[in-house]
Parts: C-alpha cells; structure tokens; sequence
C-alpha cells in the first residue's frame, strides 16, 4: 500500500508493510511499518491480537529487585503510589520489556524534565524531593511498591514476590487503555 507521506508530502512515497507473529509474553502481535522511500520518516507499532485476562501486579522494590524483568503492554498503567508517579497510556504508548532500574530511569527521566519546566517554588520542591527519594531507593535506604494494571493482561512482573491477581470491573472502568474504544449500546 503507498500514500502520501505527512513529513515531505511527495505522493506515492510512503509504504506500508504489516506483519504478525508469536512473542513470548505477548502472544500474537501485528507490527506495522509505514516509511517514506523519498524523505526516510519512518514510523512503527506493534499491537497486541489477543486479549487475555485483565491483570494487577504489585512488587514492594528496594535496591535487590532492580534486576527483575517487567514486561510492560502499550496498554498498561504503572504507577509507584509511595512516590506519587503514575504513567497512564496515551495513543503513542508503547510496549516494551525492561527491568525495575530501567521502569526507575523512565520515571527519572520524566521527573527531572518535569522539573526543567517547573515554574513555581512548590512544584520545583515536591520534584526535588521525588528525585531524593528515589535516589534513597537506589541505595537500599528505603522501598516502594510498582503496580502495572493492565486491562488486557500482556503485562508482567516476573518475580516469585510479584503479587499478581485479576482487576475487578471498577478497577478496569478507572484505567486508560491508550486506544480509542467504542461501546455498542
């Protein structure tokens, strides 16, 4: 399929190849590609076919549990309620497997841009003192839950403390999918 590409605007110059395959964790996944042949923009995603059981995993973390893999859908909510973050998916969410040290980078990384847009005292204070506690987690002085909630259950926390159970209804009505969703009624 070729279209118009939306950087350079020549018509005809932008493709699109789709593919699906089997991925641990994730099971059937369609990845597109659309790129422009003329200019070289270039766009991918992958999406998730299969809906599987909504899923809540919590995990208490200190410096120990840095190491434990996370698999993360584009679908998912993370938060770490101790630290008051919270990453809602939006329509450009992506999926991807980590660990808790790279969930902790992204979460710095937000805070600290967060911070260089600060304008007033108490925004810039309730920032530092974010980026002071995590920095105290890193070095084992203090610990903090992760909770991933994902509606259509392709998230993870693989650990043997990981507390894993099935969202309720309420819980699912009150999380962002990151897709547009249409109800028949």
């Amino acid at each position: 399929m070729k279209a118009d590409c939306p950087v350079c605007r020549i018509k005809g110059s932008l493709e699109m190849k789709t593919t699906t395959e089997e991925i641990p964790y994730f099971g059937e996944v369609m990845e597109s590609t659309v790129m422009c042949v003329e200019c070289g923009f270039k766009h991918s995603d992958v999406i998730c076919l299969e809906a599987k059981e909504p899923v809540k995993y919590e995990l208490k973390i200190d410096k120990n549990k840095f190491n434990t893999r996370v698999v993360k859908s584009q679908s998912a909510t993370v938060s770490i309620p101790e630290l008051g973050l919270k990453v809602e998916p939006g329509p450009q969410s992506q999926g991807f497997v980590s660990n808790i040290e790279g969930i902790f980078e992204r979460f710095k990384k937000a805070v600290l841009t967060a911070l260089s847009w600060a304008e007033d005292e108490t925004s810039k204070n309730n920032a530092n003192q974010i980026l002071k506690n995590m920095d105290e987690i890193v070095k084992g002085e203090k610990s903090v839950t992760i909770i991933i909630e994902d509606p259509f259950g392709h998230s993870l926390i693989e650990d043997d403390d990981a507390v894993k159970s099935r969202l309720t209804p309420e819980e699912i009505e009150n999380l962002e999918t990151g897709f547009i969703t249409f109800d028949n009624e």
